[in-house]
């Protein structure tokens, strides 16, 4: 028998998520800063492009949150 959807704390887990990226993001970018001179394109480039993908999920969970928000303002 399947569990019943239990969304009661969705949008706390989605905020966490947010500031879990934020600060990889966040820590990412002082890595970068610090260590520019350091490291080869190539990590620089892949370092890049994960704080790409980074801010993508940030977007995507910020919408999550609003879908959320008003699933649970209509319940």
């Amino acid at each position: 028998m399947a569990k019943p959807d239990n969304r009661a704390d969705n949008l706390d887990h989605l905020q966490n998520a947010i500031s879990d990226t934020i600060e990889n993001l966040s820590e990412a970018e002082d890595y970068l800063d610090e260590h520019a001179d350091e490291i080869s394109p190539q990590d620089r480039q892949a370092i890049e492009s994960k704080n790409d993908r980074r801010r993508q999920s940030i977007e995507g969970f910020k919408s999550e949150m609003q879908d959320e928000a008003a699933y649970q303002d209509q319940s």
